[in-house]
């Protein structure tokens, strides 16, 4: 399928024109600023569906909403319209097309000409109300407050809140994205409104504090909650703002005769990750936990875990080495430790199911 994208050059159309090209089945077609009415007539002629991204949302005269926003969606209506062929037509357009402002009157003058496509000709017409779309290279300091404060923060720049109280909905460019698509591959005759989903609500201050957090998880390397949900949009679209010299960052490195010690990654509920060396001979541990547990892996090295039951005196020993790759756990109750029995340096990776507090380590010293 060729697929036509009006305002591929823009944020939304930059990500609906990257995925499109990857799923193999449609051929994508950009429709920008820079090309004519002539091509667009161009576009239309092969077009075998339309996503009409392209608008006006802060031009410097007024004027320009009625040419960008309902100009162009009338030239596009009528392009269809003329081509006697069903093409199937995704529109974004605004929650402020509600409102009483030249934007939202634009966008509600954009609306009523596809719906008059749709009625005249039957015509597959989708429109989407979106409300503020926040995602990888929207544009900063324009008219997303996501993408301002993500890039404002990665950059070192400060941010401003009027009203941290201010309540914000959002959508994120990736759902977006697939929905759009959904409606590509199943679309009906006539008009249709549909809606993105999820929706994000929250606060300003509670966005720029999200935010903030994430910058601060560098340092304290603390990570938040950035597996399911907004927080894990929300971390994808902050990373994405960041300059290249960011890439990296150093984290705190501890040594001994006896080897290395690093802290990788902590987490509010889910323990953190750290890896160790030994030289050869070298044994480290000598404890045991009351309730704190522990997996290691040897992905280097050859190395022999030792365990003893702190009541009975029962042993337990265990070989394991970076050649085949076996989980270790630790017990609560049995005192364990690790030694290094191959010939060279021994790297081993340790999970703990909580961050070690120094005031309460629940590590007590005991020899296996």
């Amino acid at each position: 399928m060729k697929i036509l994208v009006t305002g591929s050059n823009g944020f939304i159309g930059k990500n609906l024109m990257l995925r499109l090209g990857e799923l193999g089945e449609y051929e994508p077609m950009g429709f920008t600023r820079g090309h004519s009415l002539a091509d667009l007539a161009n576009f239309v002629s092969q077009a075998d569906a339309v996503v009409h991204l392209a608008g006006v949302n802060r031009p410097l005269d007024i004027k320009d909403f009625s040419e960008g926003n309902v100009g162009l969606t009338k030239s596009l209506c009528k392009l269809i319209a003329d081509s006697g062929r069903n093409i199937p037509l995704i529109v974004a357009s605004s929650i402020q097309a509600d409102l009483d402002n030249p934007y939202g009157q634009s966008k509600q003058a954009a609306e009523d000409a596809v719906e008059g496509l749709a009625k005249s000709t039957d015509n597959s017409v989708v429109i989407y109300r979106l409300p503020n779309v926040f995602g990888k290279w929207c544009r900063p300091n324009y008219n997303s407050v996501v993408a301002t404060f993500c890039h404002n923060l990665t950059h070192e720049l400060p941010i401003q809140i009027n009203d941290a109280t201010v309540m914000l909905k959002l959508v994120y460019v990736d759902d977006v994205v697939s929905e759009f698509i959904s409606s590509i591959d199943n679309h009906t005759a006539g008009l249709i409104r549909r809606e993105v989903s999820p929706v994000y609500e929250v606060t300003v201050g509670a966005l720029a504090n999200q935010i903030k957090a994430f910058q601060n998880s560098r340092e304290s390397l603390v990570s938040e909650a950035v597996g399911t949900g907004f927080v894990r949009a929300l971390y994808s679209t902050y990373l994405s703002y960041l300059p290249p010299t960011k890439f990296t960052y150093e984290i705190p490195k501890y040594g001994d005769e006896r080897g290395a010690f690093v802290e990788m990654l902590k987490t509010k509920e889910s323990g953190q990750f750290s890896f160790f060396t030994a030289h050869p001979g070298v044994t480290r541990g000598g404890h045991y936990h009351h309730t704190k547990t522990e997996k290691f892996l040897v992905i280097q090295g050859r190395a022999r875990f030792g365990f003893r039951q702190i009541l009975s005196n029962e042993y337990y020993e265990v070989v394991t080495s970076g050649d085949h790759p076996k989980i270790v756990e630790t017990v609560p109750g049995w005192t364990h430790d690790i030694t290094n029995i191959g010939s060279d340096e021994m790297i081993v990776m340790l999970w703990a199911n909580e961050i070690f507090d120094r005031a309460h380590p629940d590590t007590v010293a005991a020899k296996v």
